[in-house]
This record gives structure tokens, C-alpha cells and sequence, in this order.
């Protein structure tokens, strides 16, 4: 087994990049304003830098971005008198960072324009991207997963943000199907170092089966998610207490639970790739002594709640800062569930190439949308959910899956062209993406999003 960095990757590009954002970060010890995405992916990276930088003794000045927001980015650069961190956001902005006149170092792995050739960029930005080294950004590695490639590379002391690599990564949900790539070097090396012990067990997070159940949203189960009146019976069908604690299940409940559940899952037509999130591998963190799925969903939650700085504050050992999270993922996991239920109860609207719906809960839209593709809808057709534009911008969120990405879908470049043709902007994943419009442009945008899909799908019909 590897026992250090340098090795992981043999693309040229792997070293010449983290080298040079190395370089920056050392040479320059002094306060660095970090700038990072408020889903749990950009809070993990957030999180092992800033236990990074503090190792170093530098200073910091955290700094959230909410969507997709290029003149946000050009106005705090424009304020920053120092260097600047940019993780898991930007990635589209290269453009902006040549005019600061420090140090700019970029972690993302977000689709940029040109990829996979590297930009073109002066000796002070470093822009760390894996898809230059031939890596997928949208299975392989996250912007987590590299913020803590990226903190080895400055001192090995920094394995020890596996708990904030491995909380990203399943935000991004880059654990269906179990962790492969280079997400899996990383993973194996952390539990060579037993920062990260592996576990069986079976996704249920609550302090008895029935609680546990009755919140489950990953996964969904159609007509138990959200109903605990419905879990009771459920339970007791299968000779199970619902107040039984599920890491006190015996062997054979467990097994018809999970037989049960599995079958529920398959009727319903949802993916084996998610079925098996049912039951596959999971992973302990010792020193936190949670799970890393709770790790990552407290962190959603304090995004998703409008206090991101929280999220990392988890990461400085802050017990307040736990106590916030729990509450505020109390609400998330409340809203997700009321969300979903709505889709199972009302539907979604139907497009040629795509199915759409709006929602109320603007912070918790795109994983609404994001379960609804999971567990929900036929995965044949990527959704998009609007939300907003009441008094501002609409936020837009796009889901598909892997299988529709290997069938031609790009939604980052739907929604970024279709978002363009009517005066905003969008970017992201493949598999997964984001855009930003104007008040009264949805219909338009759908109209451009839709052509753009049916395009890249073979799909033919009425718009």
C-alpha cells in the first residue's frame, strides 16, 4: 500500500499542480480568506482546509458562496488584500483570477471550460483540478476528497481529515456503489493509518428502527418515509419493535429487514445502484465516533440552514457547534421528507427530455431533487427543480444519473447554454448541475434545457 501522495496518480499534471498550490500556501504565511460552496461538500473542503491552515498557524477568513455566482466571486475578490482558497466553486471563473494581485489557489472538480486542458495561468494562481489528470470529478473525486489530498501534500499529519473527506464525498453522493477511483486509494490509505475503521451495516440512522425508518431519506421508501404510523405496521408484520435500537438488531431481524426493504425498493423500480445504498459497506470514524454518512448529513444540514460556518466549526472540535448541527438536521431531514412526499404524492411536470417541479424549500431544492432521482422517478429522464425568483433570481438544480450520463446526458452544459440564452448562468457536473436565471425565465430556459437534453439523448417528440 502507498504511503504517501506523490505516487497516486501518474499523469504529470497530478504533481505539477499540487506542487504549485503548495508553493503558494507556504510561501505565503499570512491570513487567507477560504471561499467554498455551502453544501456538504464544499464545507468538508472548507473543514480540512482550515484544520490545515491552523496546523500552519495561518489565519483565516471563511467566506460562503450559495450558487452560482460569478460577480459574488468578482466582488470578494476585489475586496480581499491577500490570498484567496477557492474550494469546490469557481471552477468556471478562471478568467477572474489572474487580475488579484495575490496568490489564488483553486480545489475544484467541477467541469471547467476547455477540460480537460489545464488554463493557461500566471505563476500566482494554482488551479487543482482532477479531471487534468484523467480522474472523474463526478465519481472519482470530490472537492473534498481533494481538499484532503491536497492538505497531505502539505503535511502528512493532515490524514486525519479523512472524517471531512469522507463527509464530502457522501454529500456529493460519490459513495453509491461504494467508493472507487481515486476516492478509493485514499480510503484504503485511511484505514491503513485506522482513521477510518470499515463497517457493515444497514442505512438507518435514528435512535430505534421505527424512528429511523420514519426519516429515512437515502433511502426513500414510498409510503414508510415520513409516515411512522406506516413503519409500525410495517414492523410488527415482520415480528420487529419498532423501538429496538438499530445497532442492537439481531443478525436475523436485521436480515428480513432488510430483505423486506430491498424488495420494497426493487417493486418501485429504483436503480440496483441505489438498492445497495440499503446495505453496503459503511464507515466509522473513530475519533468522532460517528458514522460518516451522520457526519456528512449534519453538515448538509447547517449549509442547507443558512449557517455554513457551523459546519466547519464541527471540524475545530466546537461541541456547540454539534448541538447547532443536530438541530438544524433535524429541520434538513424534516424538509426533505415533506418535499419527497410531496413528488410521490402530486408528481412532476413532464417534458420531452425532462421532468421538472418547483419548490418552496430553496436551500433544500436540489436534494429534493436529487432523492426524487433516486427513489422517486423513472431514471430514463433527468429533473430540474426551480426554486426562488419570487423577488430575485430563480436557482435552478438539474439530477440525473450515471446511466443517462454514459447515454450522452451533460448537464452542465444544458443548463449552462440554456441558462446563457436568457441572461444567467449555470455550470457544474455531467450528472449534476446548477444554474441561475432571471425572474419570469423559466419557461424559456426549460424550452433551451429541454432541446439541449433531447439533443444529447436522441430524443425525439414535442418539446
Amino acid at each position: 500500500m502507498p504511503s504517501g501522495p506523490d505516487s497516486f496518480v501518474s499523469d504529470p499534471h497530478y504533481g505539477q499542480e499540487f506542487e504549485r498550490a503548495r508553493a503558494l500556501v507556504l510561501g505565503h504565511p499570512r491570513r487567507w480568506r477560504v471561499i467554498y460552496h455551502y453544501d456538504a461538500d464544499g464545507i468538508a473542503s472548507a473543514s480540512s482546509a482550515v484544520r490545515a491552515f491552523g496546523r500552519l498557524g495561518y489565519p483565516v477568513q471563511l467566506t460562503p458562496l450559495i450558487g452560482v455566482e460569478r460577480e459574488k466571486m468578482h466582488t470578494l475578490l476585489a475586496a480581499t488584500k491577500g490570498p484567496v482558497l477557492i474550494v469546490d466553486t469557481g471552477a468556471s471563473w478562471t478568467d477572474l483570477y489572474p487580475a488579484h494581485p495575490f496568490p489564488v489557489v483553486v480545489l475544484d472538480h467541477h467541469t471547467y471550460p476547455g477540460a480537460p486542458q489545464p488554463p493557461d495561468l500566471p505563476p500566482h494562481v494554482a488551479f487543482v483540478n482532477p479531471l487534468d489528470w484523467g480522474v472523474n470529478g463526478m465519481s472519482e473525486m470530490c472537492a473534498a476528497t481533494l481538499t484532503w489530498l491536497f492538505t497531505v501534500f502539505l503535511d502528512p499529519l493532515n490524514w486525519d481529515n479523512a472524517a471531512w473527506g469522507l463527509s464530502g464525498a457522501i454529500g456529493d453522493r460519490q459513495h453509491v456503489g461504494g467508493f472507487h477511483g481515486l476516492n478509493q486509494t485514499l480510503v484504503e490509505e485511511a484505514v491503513r493509518r485506522s482513521v477510518l475503521v470499515r463497517r457493515p451495516g444497514v442505512a438507518l440512522l435514528g435512535p430505534t428502527v421505527g424512528a429511523a425508518l420514519a426519516s429515512s431519506i437515502d433511502p426513500f421508501f414510498r409510503g414508510l418515509s415520513g409516515r411512522r404510523p406506516a413503519v409500525d405496521a410495517f414492523l410488527q408484520e415482520l415480528s420487529i419493535d419498532p423501538e429496538t435500537s438499530p445497532l442492537k438488531l439481531p443478525p436475523e431481524a436485521s436480515a428480513r429487514l432488510v430483505s423486506s426493504l430491498r424488495a420494497r425498493l426493487e417493486s418501485s423500480g429504483v436503480l440496483p445502484e441505489f438498492v445497495q445504498l440499503l446495505d453496503q459497506e459503511r464507515w466509522f470514524l473513530p475519533s468522532y465516533g460517528r458514522d460518516a454518512e451522520d457526519l456528512s448529513n449534519l453538515q448538509s444540514a447547517t449549509g442547507r440552514a443558512g449557517t455554513p460556518g457551523v459546519g466547519v466549526a464541527m471540524a475545530l472540535g466546537d461541541p456547540h457547534a454539534f448541538e447547532r448541527a443536530q438541530e438544524a438536521e433535524t429541520r434538513w431531514r424534516s424538509g426533505i421528507l415533506g418535499g419527497l412526499r410531496r413528488i410521490e404524492e402530486q408528481g412532476v411536470n413532464e417534458r420531452s427530455a425532462l421532468r421538472w417541479f418547483e419548490s418552496p424549500e430553496t436551500p433544500l431544492a436540489g436534494t429534493q431533487a436529487g432523492m426524487a432521482m433516486s427513489y422517486l422517478l423513472s431514471p430514463e429522464r433527468p429533473v430540474l427543480v426551480f426554486s426562488g425568483g419570487t423577488s430575485g433570481p430563480i436557482k435552478v438544480s438539474g439530477r440525473g444519473t450515471l446511466r443517462l450520463v454514459a447515454a450522452g446526458l451533460d448537464l452542465s452544459s444544458a443548463l449552462r447554454d440554456a441558462a446563457s440564452a436568457v441572461g444567467g448562468e449555470g455550470g457544474g457536473h455531467k450528472v449534476a448541475a446548477g444554474a441561475t436565471i432571471p425572474s419570469g425565465a423559466r419557461d424559456p430556459f426549460l424550452d433551451g434545457a429541454n432541446r439541449a437534453i433531447a439533443s444529447q439523448l436522441h430524443l425525439g417528440g414535442p418539446p
